[in-house]
């Protein structure tokens, strides 16, 4: 196995290994595992791996999660389809860390490119990490303490607003209201102080006005993604990445229509945020 950065804040490319290599050999995957906490995204090129595996690779990692609003994969219903077709366009295109609108939000998910398109369709990740250790002290004093509200609703209000979308959603909506996080979780390996709000799903920061909430939530949003902060991830066909939720933000670049984009998605269960 060979590892070599991809960026300085996050970020590592992972080869040498095939998935099925890393869910027989435990001494392996502990490697891998370790690799992960410690770059929080990791990424496998020419992983030609059918979806039995790649949902084994995943469990090796965990509990799965699965999403109220995606198909599966038939013999392997731990896999998610999350599929962009110019009739049916990619809606989400912000910067987010996956489903923080459950009380216990995912800690890894991990994505298998099987339709790229021939340019475009990029994604983006961020280390929360390392932007709270870039902030001043009287700013982290100020932040620890609070607390914020995640809402599926605020998430998925362009689906909600689709034709029959509040009647097909209705049930998720009702089973998921929105629930209160930390602002500055402290993640459960590393113990490292993250930032853990995102534009896609935080409403609004408890305790402050309004006016201060929409402030200090704008600042830290654009702070999350400063560049020295990111990596960037050209896909190809059988590309693997997996990210630790706990502890990134991730964003898709929807610049790729109108060609057809596939990908099998995999959510590993979290805890609760503290």
């Amino acid at each position: 196995m060979q590892l070599n950065k991809a960026a300085g804040a996050l970020g590592a490319h992972i080869s040498g290994v095939a998935l099925a290599d890393i869910v027989s050999d435990e001494s392996l995957f502990e490697n891998i595992h370790r690799a992960l906490i410690d770059h929080q995204v990791l990424f496998f090129r020419d992983q030609n791996a059918p979806a039995e595996v790649f949902q084994a690779f995943a469990r090796r990692f965990g509990e799965i999660e699965a999403h109220p609003a995606y198909q599966t994969v038939a013999g392997a219903p731990d896999v998610q389809i999350l599929e962009s077709t110019p009739e049916n366009p990619s809606k989400i295109e912000v910067w987010h860390s996956d489903m923080t609108f459950r009380p216990r939000p995912p800690a890894l998910s991990l994505l298998h490119g099987q339709i790229i398109p021939a340019f475009g369709g990029d994604t983006l990740w961020a280390s929360a990490a390392a932007a709270f250790d870039e902030l001043s002290q009287p700013m982290k004093a100020f932040l620890e303490p609070l607390r914020a509200l995640n809402d599926f609703r605020f998430g998925f209000k362009e689906s909600l607003a689709a034709p029959g979308g509040e009647e097909r959603l209705a049930s998720t909506v009702a089973a998921n209201p929105p629930v209160s996080h930390p602002v500055i979780r402290t993640h459960p390996i590393s113990g490292r102080k993250v930032i853990y709000v995102n534009p896609l799903f935080t409403t609004k920061i408890e305790d402050l006005s309004d006016h201060e909430s929409r402030e200090i939530l704008a600042f830290l949003y654009r702070h999350i993604v400063t560049e020295e902060f990111t990596v960037r991830l050209n896909w190809s066909v059988n590309t693997v990445a997996i990210w630790d939720n706990r502890s990134t933000q991730h964003k898709p670049v929807n610049d790729f229509f109108p060609q057809h984009r596939r990908m099998h998605r995999v959510t590993i269960a979290g805890d609760q945020p503290r």
